[in-house]
């Protein structure tokens, strides 16, 4: 008789090192609910503007359904180098330094896989996006957790990441503006730290996903900055800006050798992006300055409502510049991030995220997105604010 096994026996050992997202737990918990609100989900609430959907329709409509090249279509590829030199004065060759990925996340772990060894260390500035450490360990790196200090408006300092590199550190991850405190860098602070990724000779992977969601100053793209460019993997894509968060669509632009790497990755496992979300894309950079521009000014009305609500209720939060996330303090109510979050949506039927699950450093806050309507938001804030006086 054949003895019986155990699935789990087969399971590789990095699986046991990453627990499930912490903020699916909390969509789980909503799926059944009524009458709920969520600040939880880090998603527009807009459609994709018309003109996209069109030109994919158009697309779909005349047959365009095939294979694309790997690297995407040249078509887009040539659109997001005009782009770069347009507004950031950096320039990248279509044809081998830009490659279409299936969203920030794939170009995330192209990026990872593509640089580093087993034992290598990646400095992850936090509180982060939740994919960047389990990324960093399927890779079989070392992830090394590196805190933004709320006093310091969540930006992280030079001399931080400088006392954070040992000579096994491989590259450091950063992101502005910031998924989940809405923090962004002044241009003075990231001269710093570039300073530093030259003097230890690493790189930099810096995921500027939120970039258009900028308020306040002007945002500075990382290889933009005087001999980064060749030493960064600049992460972008379509999901925030241009409200196309289902289509997948996004980019990674780095040196040709980089780029190279990520496509071998990119190639045997994902092949190419849909090409109907690559049309889209086209579509989003010739002519969708006009919506980019009008939802950032609606983001920007709610931030100023959400922020002002969550300090007058007596949450003290922190003023942020960019994404579309508040990130309040919630330790003066004497509940923890993660009992205030299941409290309030099990008593109020308020969806928000522990800001723990971004990394030690969120322990003690907690994600409010503002992309719901401002009649939500309004709704939100009294029901909080019922809430915490209860308390």
């Amino acid at each position: 008789m054949r003895t019986q096994c155990k699935p789990s026996q087969f399971i590789a050992n990095s699986m046991q090192k990453v627990p499930p997202s912490g903020i699916r737990k909390f969509f789980d918990l909503v799926s059944d609910s009524e009458d709920v609100i969520t600040l939880g989900v880090g998603e527009p609430d807009y459609v994709t503007p018309w003109h996209i959907r069109e030109a994919c329709i158009h697309s779909i409509e005349h047959g365009e359904t095939s294979y694309t090249s790997n690297y995407g279509l040249m078509e887009l590829r040539e659109e997001l180098s005009k782009h770069y030199t347009r507004r950031h004065n950096v320039y990248y060759e279509p044809e081998t330094e830009i490659l279409v990925t299936t969203g920030v996340s794939e170009g995330l772990d192209l990026a990872i896989r593509a640089i580093v060894n087993p034992g290598d260390e990646v400095i992850v500035v936090q509180p982060s996006y939740v994919a960047y450490v389990p990324s960093i360990i399927f890779a079989g790196g070392v992830p090394v957790t590196l805190g933004a200090r709320p006093e310091n408006d969540f930006k992280i300092t030079a001399d931080e990441i400088r006392a954070a590199i040992t000579n096994k550190t491989k590259a450091v991850i950063i992101n502005y503006p910031n998924n989940p405190t809405g923090a962004t860098m002044d241009r003075s602070d990231l001269e710093a730290i570039a300073d530093v990724i030259v003097e230890h000779d690493i790189l930099m992977i810096s995921d500027e996903v939120y970039e258009r969601l900028t308020y306040e100053g002007t945002h500075t793209c990382f290889s933009s900055l005087e001999g980064m460019r060749d030493r960064t993997i600049l992460l972008n894509g379509f999901s925030k800006a241009y409200a196309m968060t289902g289509f997948r669509m996004a980019y990674a632009l780095a040196p040709k050798e980089i780029i190279d790497a990520m496509m071998l990755i990119h190639q045997y496992t994902m092949l190419c992006a849909p090409i109907t979300a690559q049309v889209g894309a086209i579509e989003a950079l010739r002519n969708g300055e006009e919506e980019v521009e009008k939802m950032a000014r609606e983001y920007n009305r709610r931030r100023k409502l959400i922020v002002g609500g969550l300090n007058k209720i007596g949450l003290d939060c922190f003023n942020p510049r960019g994404a579309f996330y508040a990130f309040p303090a919630i330790s003066s109510t004497g509940l923890s991030a993660d009992e205030f979050a299941e409290r309030l949506l099990n008593e109020y039927k308020v969806v928000t995220i522990p800001g723990n699950i971004f990394g030690d450093t969120g322990d003690g806050f907690l994600r409010c997105a503002y992309a719901a309507s401002r009649e939500d938001i309004k709704e939100a804030l009294e029901r909080i604010g019922n809430f915490v006086d209860g308390l």
